[in-house]
């Protein structure tokens, strides 16, 4: 079997390093398990957002964020973050450069776009970032998910990636989430799709050990 890794937005401007943007306790930790997860394919696959610092979904504060939008692409208010130039856009330091990952994706760059899932520039998953076709074309089978946030970026693009068919390993070790309670519920979401929860590298181990052993069957 085939296994890929996926960094979902490992940035900067998800973690204390970037307090004015939308820091995410301990996001700053989690480069070291990414870089294990990512032992354990033979594809590495990153995503960014690049956000315009004028995005209709821009508020002033954290205090006005999470309010509902009626737009089509960008569903609820967030504080600027993750603009390209700025040390938020920045992936965590001890990662690859983008050039250096098998695939990577920069997403959210129109004004009017805030897409969660990185397999997808819109919200209706119709404009496609090239993910799943790359991923398909390369025959992978499966595919390991870390990143940040949890409770957004990693579970939408979790979610895409086992709606397109591959079986989809989240490796929490290498995931920090916005909210505890936003944690439980995606991966609650997650688990209910067949997506694989693995609390540490003994358990992805022995899913894809696993995996690998039903392939063969």
């Amino acid at each position: 079997m085939k296994i890929a890794t996926f960094d979902v937005d490992a940035q900067k401007g998800f973690t204390s390093l970037c307090p004015d943007e939308l820091p995410v306790a301990g996001g700053h930790e989690i480069a070291a398990p990414l870089n294990d997860m990512a032992r354990r394919g033979t594809l590495r696959l990153g995503s960014k957002d690049a956000h315009a610092p004028n995005a209709l979904w821009v508020v002033d504060s954290h205090a006005k964020m999470l309010q509902p939008l009626s737009h089509p692409n960008a569903d609820l208010t967030w504080v600027s973050h993750c603009v390209p130039g700025t040390p938020g856009f920045e992936l965590l330091d001890a990662l690859p450069a983008p050039i250096d990952y098998d695939f990577f994706v920069w997403k959210g760059v129109e004004p009017d776009l805030h897409p969660y899932g990185a397999c997808y520039h819109d919200l209706a998953g119709k404009r496609s970032t090239g993910v799943i076709e790359y991923l398909k074309v390369a025959g992978v089978e499966a595919v390991a998910v870390g990143g940040l946030a949890l409770d957004f970026c990693v579970k939408n693009t979790a979610l895409q990636l086992r709606s397109a068919g591959l079986e989809v390993l989240l490796y929490l070790p290498a995931c920090r989430a916005i909210s505890e309670a936003g944690a439980t519920q995606a991966i609650d979401q997650m688990r209910a799709q067949g997506i694989i929860i693995c609390a540490d590298s003994g358990v992805l181990d022995s899913e894809l050990a696993r995996l690998e052993e039903s392939d063969h069957e």
